[in-house]
């Protein structure tokens, strides 16, 4: 019963949501062709950035809301590229290139902060996003166009310094997403390659009663396929291990002789650089750049949809970013026009998301802090019987 118990309290978010979804969905009115190119086109969009949470929790140092400073080093990189001109596949390694020692910098940084804060660590991450944030907006708002240099027009204020609010990516807009152009198409599709947006694109399959046709951002799914890959393979690799040995027990870890602080730094370091490179992904796919608030949400959002897949503070898998993912987003499309469709007024399913967005964090953090108490306790009680045995 015990066993029962602890598999719902453990699963009880995922199964929430698939319920309310299958609600949802039907009110929503969408076909499901469109449900299936709005999924596929946000898991390449998020998925990179949500798998670069996974090092510093397998590390013990829970959600790092930190992995906004990555965000803000591949914003970073983006304006250059830009300024400098350089579109397709190759600005975005040269964007690429540049946040990531800009991430590297901010990681090390995160990484001693995040040591003298130890038990702490996600609510000092998430105020150190605020502190990085303000250095981030000073330096585009105020030394961009005067200090640093930058030489198109287009990207700076009236004033003469300082980016404006939306910059427009079309230079590399999709060039990842359509770098291998793929369909699946219905049974009325005819021939080997089907015409998309004046373009030849490959189909990969036709499904009966598929209604239009689905583009799949294949090179994109693949470089994540890469990423999940890598994930599993640094898992066994030694510093792998030691992060894991680090998350089950500090003072074990430093007894076998691990450098604990230094690995600690290490996986925030790369949780940054990671993200850095799943911002650029992710605001490649968008085609436009807010300056000043494309990433305010990026941790927030990540954490949300992880949670939601069924992870944990102290335990994710690479199936808990994925699942999350779909269902996060599926709330995302289906809850306006749900809510609409039920109650008349669309705003109901915008509140109803931004409470689930934050709520579930706080009720994910909330047994998190629960079950740690009762391990203690349970620790407490162990150590009573043995005193009692002697």
């Amino acid at each position: 019963m015990r066993k029962f118990f602890d598999l719902v309290a453990n699963n009880a978010v995922p199964a929430v949501f698939i319920i309310i979804s299958a609600f949802a969905i039907p009110l929503s009115g969408y076909s499901a062709s469109y449900l299936i190119q709005e999924m596929l086109t946000r898991i390449g969009r998020n998925s990179f950035l949500i798998l670069s949470l996974l090092i510093p929790i397998m590390a013990g140092m829970g959600l790092n809301f930190g992995m906004v400073l990555g965000a803000m080093a591949g914003q970073i990189g983006l304006l250059f590229i830009c300024d400098w001109g350089i579109v397709g596949i190759p600005g975005m390694v040269l964007a690429c290139l540049i946040g990531t020692p800009i991430a590297i910098v901010l990681g090390i940084f995160c990484g001693h902060v995040l040591n003298r804060a130890k038990g702490r660590e996600m609510v000092t991450s998430y105020i150190l996003g605020f502190f990085i944030n303000g250095v981030y907006q000073m330096t585009v708002l105020y030394l961009m166009g005067w200090v640093i240099p930058i030489t198109n027009p287009a990207l700076l204020l009236s004033r003469g310094y300082g980016v404006r609010n939306a910059v427009s990516l079309l230079g590399i807009r999709g060039v990842l997403d359509n770098l291998i152009p793929t369909v699946i198409t219905g049974t009325q599709g005819a021939g080997q390659f089907l015409s998309i947006n004046g373009g030849k694109s490959f189909i990969l399959m036709q499904i009966p009663f598929l209604e239009g046709a689905i583009r799949i951002p294949l090179a994109t799914l693949v470089v994540i396929g890469l990423f999940c890959v890598f994930i599993v393979w640094f898992r066994k690799t030694k510093l792998g291990q030691d992060m894991r040995a680090i998350g089950q027990s500090q003072s074990v870890a430093d007894s076998a002789g691990i450098p604990v602080n230094r690995t600690r730094i290490i996986a925030i370091v790369i949780s940054t650089v990671l993200a850095c490179y799943g911002q650029i992904i992710y605001l490649q796919n968008m085609g436009t750049l807010n300056t000043y608030n494309s990433h305010d949400q990026t941790g927030m959002f990540s954490i949300a949809a992880l949670l939601i897949g069924g992870a944990s503070v102290s335990r994710a898998t690479i199936a808990n970013v994925f699942a999350g993912v779909i269902l996060f987003h599926l709330m995302f499309i289906v809850a306006p026009v749900a809510g609409k469709n039920l109650i008349g007024d669309a705003q109901i399913g915008e509140y109803f998301r931004v409470f689930v967005s934050y709520g579930i964090i706080a009720i994910a953090l909330v047994l998190h802090a629960w079950r740690r108490n009762r391990e203690r306790e349970a620790a407490r009680r162990s150590l009573r019987g043995n005193k009692g045995g002697e």
